[in-house]
């Protein structure tokens, strides 16, 4: 089943008279359950596509559809609703609050629900769980190593049980160990039914995906679906 559909969708940033395109008419289909691989050298476009998909960067034209909803047409406060029910992001800095514990950083996205505060503890302690780190919730992210703070944020965007994650260089600052182990956190989760885009300048994470898609100058350059390959 589709959960993604992008049709035709073009981005161009504007200062003063110069335009940059940065994407440019692109068609994508990701499908519920995927763990996608955006690649692509620095400017082909494969960050603003994913913060498209995102909702978090409207096209310049084109529609991204979403489980059957096209997102850029809701209103922006619906759209911020519709994230934080639908998405969950990961960024390469982490983007932990340092003065927060492990467990109040992944309680963040549920302070806009309606649960009980003893609800919303055990939900983020639940999700700490999952990601291996039951026993470290009461500290605060100086007292993590890098590893275990990508774990937090990997907890932060599930813990409200979003069907699809956003992950922008999820190992990029973590050495080679580390980085696999988050990757293969990522395929677990991916096997539990977690759809999974993510931007990678590393191609030994290749492996972990599903599906790989290079981008370039704005365009979808080609793609690889473990064993077969499809240019564009």
């Amino acid at each position: 089943m589709s959960l993604i559909n992008v049709k035709g969708i073009s981005k161009i940033y504007r200062s003063g008279e110069e335009e940059v395109t940065a994407l440019n008419k692109v068609d994508l289909t990701i499908e519920e359950g995927d763990f996608v691989a955006l690649m692509g050298p620095s400017g082909s476009g494969k960050s603003t596509l994913l913060t498209i998909l995102g909702a978090l960067n409207p096209p310049s034209q084109g529609n991204v559809l979403i489980d059957d909803i096209d997102i850029y047409k809701l209103p922006v406060e619906r759209r911020a609703d519709f994230r934080s029910a639908y998405i969950g992001f990961i960024f390469q800095q982490f983007q932990l609050i340092p003065y927060l514990t492990a467990i109040e950083n992944v309680m963040l996205p549920l302070a806009i629900l309606k649960h009980s505060h003893g609800e919303q503890l055990e939900m983020a302690q639940n999700v700490l769980d999952k990601v291996g780190l039951s026993n470290k919730s009461k500290r605060l992210p100086n007292q993590l190593s890098g590893g275990e703070q990508e774990r937090v944020a990997i907890a932060r965007a599930i813990v409200n049980q979003p069907p699809l994650v956003f992950a922008d260089e999820p190992t990029g600052s973590l050495d080679t160990k580390t980085g696999d182990e988050i990757m293969r956190l990522f395929q677990s989760l991916n096997k539990e039914g977690l759809t999974i885009i993510m931007v990678t300048h590393n191609e030994e994470n290749l492996s972990y995906a599903k599906r790989t898609i290079w981008v370039r100058d704005g365009q979808i350059e080609r793609e690889h679906l473990k064993g077969a390959a499809v240019s564009f």
